[in-house]
C-alpha cells in the first residue's frame, strides 16, 4: 500500500544562503553553533517518516521544535530547503504552481490554531468557502456545507456569524470547512491549544469520532502529550528540528528512545497506555491456566479485573496464536509505574 505521505531527508533552513548548509560540514553543527557562524536557523533537520492511509499521525514537540514548520512544508506553504515530500507517491516539490493549487484546494486541508473564519460571512458560507474557491455552484456548496455542519453537531447555527459562537463552536466550523472539500489528508496545526481545557477535551473526542466516521488521514501537531496519546495511532517526537522517535503511544511510554522522550512520558500512567504484550510471560510446564484468553492488545488496566477474578494465569493471544500468559505478578509493576524492557 502506498503511504499517504512520505517525507524523506527533509530540511528547512532559514537565513542567508540557507541552501549552502545541507550536504556540507555546516549541517553537522548544533543549532546554536550554526546560527553563530552563519546566521542560519535549522528548523527541520533531515527528517524522514511515512504516514499510512487513514492513520492519525501526531507530531509532538516543545515550542521551537520545528513541528509547525514541518507541517507547512508538506504542502509547500513553507518551501523546503532540501529533501522530498510525496503525497500518494507524487513528489510535492516537483509540482507546478497549478498542480500545487489543486493539491491545496482538493486533496489537503488545514485546520489552524487560529480559526481563520471570515467574520462578515455566516457559518454556512464559511464552511462552503473552500467549495466556492473550487467553483462549486451555490446550491450544491450550501447543501454540502449543511451536511458537514450536521456532522460536527452545528445544525441550527447556519445563519449565525462567527462572533456569535463560542471558541469550541468556531473550531467546529473550521473543522467542517476543512471536511467540506472532501480532502484526502487533513493537517491540524495545534488547533485546540487556544481553547479552555474542557472544550479542548470535547474537541479531541470530536476528532476521534469524526475520524471513525470519515476515515481521513490526519496529521496532528501538538505540544501536549496527553493530546498526542489520546489521538495518535503513532507519534513522532521532534527536538530542535530532529526526529527523536516514531512509534505507537505504548512504544513511547514503554520504550522511550532517550532521556528527552523519557522526560515527556515520565508522569503518564503506564497501565492506561501499555498493553498485555509488555507484561506477558511464557507459561510454565504444566501450569494450569484460565480457559478464556485475552488479546495481547488489551490495555493493562482493562485486564486487571479479569486477571484478579480468575485467580489463575490468563492466556494471552495474538489472533489464534497463544503468546504466553499473564497474572497479577506481571500486572502489579505496571500499575505501580515500574519500567520493563522492550518486549520481543
Amino acid at each position: 500500500m502506498t503511504p499517504a505521505i512520505t517525507v524523506t531527508n527533509l530540511w528547512k533552513v532559514f537565513g542567508p544562503r540557507a541552501d549552502r548548509v545541507v550536504g556540507t560540514p555546516l549541517a553537522g553543527l548544533s543549532r546554536a553553533e550554526l546560527r553563530e557562524r552563519t546566521g542560519c536557523l535549522v528548523a527541520v533537520r533531515d527528517v524522514s517518516f511515512e504516514v499510512r492511509p487513514g492513520e492519525v499521525f501526531v507530531v509532538m514537540g516543545l515550542s521551537g521544535s520545528g513541528k509547525s514548520t514541518l507541517v507547512r512544508c508538506l504542502t509547500r506553504l513553507i518551501e523546503p530547503t532540501s529533501g522530498e515530500v510525496c503525497l500518494d507517491g507524487e513528489p510535492v516539490r516537483a509540482m507546478s504552481a497549478k498542480r500545487l493549487r489543486e493539491l491545496r484546494r482538493h486533496r489537503v486541508a488545514m485546520v489552524f490554531q487560529h480559526f481563520g473564519l471570515l467574520p462578515h460571512r455566516q457559518v454556512l458560507d464559511n464552511v462552503a468557502y473552500g467549495l466556492e474557491i473550487q467553483g462549486v455552484g451555490r446550491a450544491e456548496r450550501h447543501r454540502r456545507a449543511a451536511q458537514m455542519l450536521a456532522l460536527v453537531g452545528l445544525t441550527g447555527h447556519e445563519h449565525q456569524l462567527p462572533e456569535q459562537l463560542s471558541g469550541g463552536m468556531q473550531q467546529r466550523v473550521g473543522l467542517a470547512r476543512a471536511l467540506a472539500t472532501d480532502p484526502e489528508v487533513l493537517l491540524f496545526d495545534e488547533p485546540f491549544s487556544a481553547l479552555d481545557p474542557l472544550i479542548r477535551r470535547d474537541m479531541q473526542t470530536e476528532v476521534r469520532r469524526l475520524h471513525a466516521e470519515v476515515g481521513k488521514t490526519l496529521v496532528f501537531i501538538t505540544h501536549d502529550l496527553t493530546e498526542a496519546l489520546s489521538l495518535g495511532d503513532r507519534i513522532a517526537v521532534l527536538r530542535d528540528g530532529e526526529l527523536v522517535q516514531v512509534g505507537a503511544p505504548e512504544d513511547l511510554v514503554g520504550a522511550p528512545a532517550d532521556g528527552y522522550v523519557a522526560d515527556f512520558v515520565r508522569d503518564v500512567p503506564r497501565a492506561d497506555v501499555l498493553t498485555l504484550r509488555w507484561v506477558t510471560r511464557p507459561a510454565a510446564d504444566g501450569e494450569e491456566c484460565d480457559d478464556v484468553p485475552l488479546p495481547q492488545d488489551t490495555v493493562i488496566r482493562d485486564a486487571v479485573p479479569r486477571v484478579l477474578r480468575s485467580g489463575r494465569p490468563v492466556p494471552v493471544v495474538d489472533g489464534d496464536r497463544r503468546v504466553g500468559v499473564v497474572d497479577a505478578e506481571q500486572l502489579l509493576p505496571a500499575l505501580l509505574g515500574h519500567r520493563r524492557q522492550v518486549p520481543t
